[in-house]
């Protein structure tokens, strides 16, 4: 299933696209997406069931704001520096381990809303990720093969950067990490049942209509199960959670000078295979 949000910022409505494309209406059946909904298997067996029936009801999209296709998300979990490519591009060796870091569940938007560039910024960059969603809390998983069985699906993510508040400002790399709008996630969740293989999919990304990014989760350092296994040692995992797994090679700052880093006025447009696609005008904070 591709569920989604749909509706002003803080007043969305739970929605469906189904197989045909046509946007379906599930506020009868259930209050919204989020974890309580995918932790709940008769209430996803419930939306199911009125699919296959075919009596949801439609919602006219003209104009309709589709905002993150998770609701009161409790954290977003980061992996940094895990794709082969991405780690060589920025002169960094292969991690031994995954990086882990936090975004703040606020930084979270609609994938078509406005990034803001923050004040002071010379160096917003971008990133394309795979986005993981919790649906059975995990808490020190055994295997990789065992923490696949706690995804509830997949999502897009724009994983948006401030490279010199991240690596030039001292501390950690939360402060470039954690401006407003630095999330966008959707537009759909899509079931983990409709992705048979996450280490199989694309992901692109252009900047005002030029390909930036050009990768594939087959180029992860630490797969998608593994990720959710390891950082499972570290913090339980909720349903309605968000993983964010890396980026590949193409960021602004992997690139030779003068880096093209993001500035008010340019369109972001990113999509992961068979998960929606995102576009963003960047605006000044």
């Amino acid at each position: 299933m591709k569920l989604l949000r749909v509706g002003t910022a803080g007043a969305e409505r739970p929605a469906l696209l189904d197989q045909e494309g046509t946007l379906r209406d599930l506020s009868a059946l259930v209050p919204d997406i989020d974890g309580n909904l995918l932790s709940d298997a008769s209430a996803l067996d419930r939306i199911r069931a009125a699919v296959g029936a075919g009596v949801l009801p439609a919602l006219d999209a003209t104009g309709l704001r589709i905002g993150p296709p998770v609701a009161r998300i409790g954290k977003v979990v980061c992996i940094g520096l895990n794709y082969h490519d991405h780690a060589a591009e920025t002169g960094q060796a292969t991690p031994a381990e995954p990086v882990v870091f936090l975004k703040a569940a606020d930084t979270v938007v609609g994938p078509d809303d406005t990034v803001l560039v923050p004040r002071g910024s010379r160096k917003t960059d971008w990133e394309v990720e795979l986005a993981v969603v919790i649906g059975r809390t995990a808490r020190y998983v055994e295997s990789a093969e065992a923490a696949l069985a706690h995804v509830a699906g997949y999502t897009v993510a724009h994983d948006v950067s401030e490279r010199e508040f991240q690596i030039e400002r001292g501390g950690t790399w939360d402060k470039g990490k954690n401006c407003e709008t630095f999330n966008p996630l959707g537009p759909w969740l899509v079931t983990a049942d409709e992705v048979p293989d996450p280490q199989a999919l694309s992901l692109k990304l252009w900047v005002n209509g030029e390909l930036k990014q050009n990768g594939s989760t087959a180029n992860q350092i630490f797969p998608v199960g593994e990720v959710v296994r390891y950082v499972s040692q570290f913090m339980t995992l909720y349903p309605g959670d968000v993983i964010n797994t890396g980026t590949p090679a193409g960021v602004a700052m992997g690139q030779p000078e003068p880096k093209p880093y993001l500035r008010a006025g340019d369109v972001v447009e990113l999509e992961v295979e068979g998960l929606g696609r995102q576009r963003q005008e960047l605006k000044d904070a």
